[in-house]
């Protein structure tokens, strides 16, 4: 099967990834709906809604200062830089990311889309302003703070820049996703469950188009019934053999 999947992707012309929380999970970043998706006493879902936020903004920034100190000591894993590499050699032309960690950017990949943001930004809801907070390395400090943050252009209540559940995607990542889609004659599906639309249709566009689909990942999915290639295991692994097995069609 690695075979084959090496021989689809060494001879496309266009492949994309679509990556979900398995390909992170490796690195440690929990998932939400995996078991450990907990926080205190609320679940993630609980919390990540516009609602919990309007009824209790200091609660959902705790949350958020959380799991942004969590993410910020995460490293990328050898998915990550085996579509690095992918990308590098010309084959991977974008990665597409339903992950907020940052980590692909991290590892080097140079065109990525978040289609769900990124926990590192934040902005204001009233004025557009917006900013990443790691900028000048005060990541720290901004992590130690008790209060809720404001805007320093217009005093609003500041958010994580992240899509919660019951939000639209945003307009321009999700446009730029599914171009791409359009334009792929193969997508490289990691480590995501396939059940959160729009996304999950953006593989089913490659499929419909006649791309190939080519599935890493530790159980089926609702991607599983399109994929050409269904490649069971840990993503860091199964990349790591892809990645070799790319390079020997390549070298002939």
């Amino acid at each position: 099967m690695l075979g084959e999947a090496a021989r689809l992707l060494a001879r496309s012309k266009f492949a994309i990834a679509f990556t979900g929380a398995g390909i992170s999970a490796e690195s440690g970043v929990p998932t939400f709906r995996g078991p450990d998706g907990l926080w205190g006493h609320y679940r993630a879902e609980e919390l990540a809604t516009p609602e919990a936020f309007e009824r209790d903004p200091h609660l959902v920034w705790k949350f958020y200062r959380w799991r942004m100190g969590l993410i910020a000591g995460v490293k990328p894993n050898r998915a990550h830089y085996a579509l690095v590499e992918l990308e590098r050699m010309g084959l991977l032309k974008a990665v597409i990311t339903q992950n907020v960690d940052d980590l692909h950017r991290k590892a080097g990949n140079r065109n990525l889309i978040e289609l769900h943001g990124n926990i590192f930004h934040i902005r204001c809801p009233s004025c557009g302003y917006h900013k990443d907070i790691r900028e000048s390395g005060r990541l720290d400090n901004f992590l130690a703070q008790k209060e809720v943050p404001r805007c320093p252009e217009c005093g609003s209540v500041l958010r994580p820049d992240v899509v919660w559940f019951g939000e639209p995607l945003p307009r321009e990542p999700l446009k730029g996703a599914f171009s791409l889609a359009g334009r792929a004659d193969l997508v490289l599906v990691i480590g995501t469950s396939g059940v959160v639309y729009p996304a999950a249709y953006i593989p089913y566009t490659v499929w419909e188009n006649g791309g190939s689909v080519i599935e890493v990942n530790t159980s089926e999915s609702g991607i599983t019934p399109i994929a050409d290639v269904f490649l069971r295991g840990k993503s860091g692994e199964v990349m790591d053999g892809l990645l070799k097995k790319v390079r020997g069609v390549l070298n002939g």
